[in-house]
């Protein structure tokens, strides 16, 4: 099982509208046949000091394996993503953990 944690921090200048329009394109991934699990969120309001709430949006996605995750790099759905809506990112921080 491959998890890929994706957090992120959108440019202080992206309008709600914007952020909507990111969030939909983000839900369009878990129609990716190889993503077995699947959640987009913001952060919670958790005060604690190690818990980082700085961030915009986090999307976790899990991977049968690693072929799954290369498959899911190279698909058409997060390519148009990343496309449409990587002029919004001022920060991405991926974690991928197996």
């Amino acid at each position: 099982m491959i998890s890929h944690h994706v957090l992120f921090w959108l440019k202080a200048d992206t309008t709600e509208d914007q952020k909507i329009a990111f969030c939909k394109s983000l839900e369009t991934l878990e129609n990716i046949e190889v993503v077995k699990t699947f959640h987009v969120g913001t952060p919670a309001p958790i005060e604690r000091a190690v818990v980082d709430t700085s961030y915009t949006f986090s999307l976790i996605l899990f991977f049968e394996d690693l072929a799954a995750h290369d498959v899911y790099q190279v698909h058409p759905l997060h390519k148009a993503f990343l496309d449409e809506f990587k002029v919004y990112f001022d920060k991405v921080i991926i974690y991928d953990a197996n």
